[in-house]
């Protein structure tokens, strides 16, 4: 694949791309759904530019989800969730004490999330079977609930020069932590989840591994899933500079 450098531009769509497949059904619902997800889409990706001076990444593996891949066509209100998943994802392959240690609860589906929710006494019992999105405040307790893992969530303010501090506290993140960050807005509401970021020298900004849960058709391959933009580098600068962002951060370092 070319540099992604010319390949970044301003007018980046954050969620609302045409998507391929849109006749998609989704596959027969079964217990090894996750088993054909892809894995670490991410990999094998170019720089986003051929003089970053720091590039941070998570550490370990997660899986792909986006729209449908189970099965349920939550198309429009379901990207927090499926970003979530992932993030559970790498809990269970790069977190949790591997067996016979320990046997790590694979990632809930969108009914536990939203029965979770309801548990705690976060949401009225009508949540529950809903096409009600969630957010970082959601994912941060969800991840508590099933995983005991505590999460910070960190809230941006608009414009460049608070984005380019949340690339910094983005890779303290990667650094310390090495787990994927979820990350949403107000007037930029789809939900993206967080792989790395790479800094560029002399105020020239920053980039983002973005992944983008908002794909719905047949699974792709890594060259597709990278080609077609799902899981890519992103200027901060692209980012809308009127929205709010909260970022959520599981911490996930052993003491």
């Amino acid at each position: 694949m070319a540099n992604l450098e010319e390949n970044v531009s301003e007018g980046i769509d954050w969620g609302e791309k045409a998507v391929a497949g849109d006749k998609h059904k989704g596959t027969e619902r079964n217990a090894d759904w996750t088993g054909t997800l892809l894995n670490n889409a991410h990999i094998g990706l170019p720089s986003p530019a051929p003089d970053v001076v720091k590039c941070s990444l998570i550490s370990g593996e997660c899986l792909y989800f986006h729209y449908g891949c189970d099965g349920q066509d939550d198309r429009g209100w379901g990207c927090g969730y499926r970003t979530l998943q992932t993030m559970a994802s790498w809990l269970c392959q790069s977190w949790a004490p591997p067996p016979p240690k320990g046997k790590c609860r694979p990632p809930p589906s969108l009914p536990e999330i939203q029965h979770a929710l309801v548990a705690m006494g976060d949401k009225l019992a009508m949540f529950a079977g809903s096409r009600e999105w969630i957010g970082t405040f959601e994912a941060a307790l969800v991840l508590d609930y099933y995983y005991d893992v505590p999460c910070k969530v960190v809230h941006v303010r608009g414009g460049g020069v608070e984005l380019e501090r949340a690339a910094e506290e983005l890779h303290q993140h990667f650094q310390s932590q090495g787990s994927p960050v979820m990350m949403g807005g107000d007037r930029d509401n789809s939900s993206k989840g967080i792989l790395g970021v790479c800094t560029r020298p002399g105020g020239q900004g920053s980039y983002l591994l973005v992944m983008d849960p908002h794909y719905y058709g047949p699974r792709l391959e890594m060259t597709s899933v990278q080609g077609q933009g799902w899981v890519s580098w992103k200027k901060v600068g692209s980012l809308d500079h009127s929205s709010f962002y909260n970022l959520c951060l599981p911490q996930t370092s052993r003491k």
